[in-house]
């Protein structure tokens, strides 16, 4: 009979074990369980986040592609208006060259023609330089605007209106 009563300590001391750990199992099912639903509500958030995120792309990307189109139109712009600016610089070193032909020819006929005193025919006062500083552009321009400011030049007809503008331009800036 003794072996009986060993039995049924061990089997009793087994089932004591078993329980203890049937009781801690059941409390890391429980923290399993709670943690499922917290990570089931981060699963919910992330993917509400993402669908946000994927409706916005749309939307990003008709405002860049608007943005873009207008930066082409203003650089488009940009460069029509710079080449419009070139060609009024060429256009005024020209007339800046005829001008300063008018007036050495007028000065040579000074010189040559015969004076009642023998002195020297006064000497114009000397011409603003119309060379462009690499730091100012339209140096020459203003140059050439003081030159024609009197308005009663030959070339006044010769300008265009935008030529008219930008001198009238550069005259109030001064």
């Amino acid at each position: 009979m003794d072996y009986k009563l060993i039995l049924d300590v061990i089997v009793a001391i087994l089932l004591a074990t078993t329980i203890t750990y049937a009781v801690m199992l059941n409390q890391k099912l429980m923290q399993l369980r709670k943690n499922r639903d917290d990570m089931a509500k981060l699963v919910a958030a992330f993917n509400d986040a993402t669908a946000r995120a994927e409706a916005g792309i749309p939307k990003l990307r008709r405002a860049a592609e608007e943005a873009g189109s207008t930066l082409q139109e203003r650089v488009e712009k940009a460069q029509s208006l710079r080449d419009d600016l070139a060609f009024m610089i060429e256009r005024a070193d020209a007339m800046a060259n005829r001008l300063e032909g008018s007036v050495r020819t007028a000065r040579g006929e000074v010189k040559s023609s015969p004076s009642a005193s023998s002195s020297p025919a006064p000497s114009a006062p000397p011409r603003p330089s119309m060379a462009r500083p690499a730091s100012s552009p339209l140096s020459g321009l203003a140059g050439l605007a003081s030159l024609t400011a009197g308005g009663d030049s030959d070339f006044e007809d010769e300008r265009s209106e935008a030529e008219r503008e930008l001198l009238r331009a550069l005259q109030s800036v001064r």
